[in-house]
């Protein structure tokens, strides 16, 4: 049984938490994120590095320590959002938490705090409010409109931001957070990073996959897709700020006066 100094030990120290509450000790990379306050992270990880784990004990800490929390962990598809549930129910009944009512995908604990796993729809995440943190799970591959349906829901609440994957393409939210938007804490773990994952099995993937799929499973590199017309590099080299906008986002043309932003394409 702990003792009140070390619940609150626990509360204030999140790789404490892991190591003592939960019996794990996470790799070091792990207990790097878990120390950081950043209110907004991008987890860009090797597959089978431990991200998902990281993201269900940054879950159960919040949902443990935080009363009357709200955490939402989000990912592409049902089998993804059940899977990820519990290994949080999982969690918080290691760390000893009171469990009032547990379904398939809404988690609640005796302190108030919930946790609900949402698939990837837009429309299931309306109406949440509140929010303490949100983690998105393979966040590559969670649709562009559940994510900016997202957002606003930590607009009053001054709740966290994790989004964690491993890349799919050079397109959508995950792309275009990691390549430029600011205040994102970055991390970048790749598969030679991971101490459980060997050098010969990296080098049988490699021989199997080929260059383009192996680095982007095991290397976090963002790759272009093999039916992509046009490269991303070739198309952001054809961009200029200097050519007026001529049309709409409808395919309108634009009155002569119009104050949009320039269009960067050159003719």
């Amino acid at each position: 049984m702990t003792s009140i100094a070390d619940d609150l030990r626990h509360s204030l120290d999140r790789v404490a938490f892991v190591r003592e509450r939960l019996g794990i000790e996470p790799d070091p990379w792990q207990s790097a994120v878990l120390a950081s306050d950043s209110p907004r992270v991008l987890l860009n990880c090797s597959r089978q590095s431990g991200k998902s784990t990281l993201c269900r004990w940054l879950v159960a800490h919040t949902a443990v320590y935080l009363p009357g929390s709200l955490t939402l962990l989000v990912s592409p598809s049902l089998r993804q959002s059940g899977e990820g549930f519990r290994g949080v129910d999982d969690l918080v009944r290691l760390a000893g938490a009171e469990v009032v009512e547990s379904t398939k995908l809404t988690l609640e604990l005796g302190n108030g705090s919930r946790v609900v796993s949402l698939p990837s729809n837009e429309s299931t995440v309306r109406g949440f409010a509140g929010v303490t943190l949100v983690v998105e799970d393979e966040s590559a591959r969670v649709s562009d409109e559940l994510y900016r349906s997202m957002r606003p829901m930590l607009a009053t609440s001054g709740g966290r931001l994790v989004l964690a994957s491993t890349p799919a393409g050079r397109r959508g939210h995950f792309w275009d957070a990691w390549n430029g938007e600011p205040d994102w804490e970055r991390v970048r773990i790749t598969a030679d990073q991971c101490p459980r994952i060997p050098p010969e099995f990296l080098a049988q993937e490699r021989r199997a996959l080929g260059e383009r799929w192996f680095l982007q499973e095991y290397f976090a590199s963002f790759e272009e897709a093999t039916a992509q017309l046009f490269g991303y590099d070739l198309v952001m080299g054809a961009l200029s700020s200097a050519v007026p906008v001529l049309f709409g986002p409808n395919g309108c043309p634009l009155p002569a006066s119009s104050n949009t932003p320039p269009l960067r394409a050159v003719p």
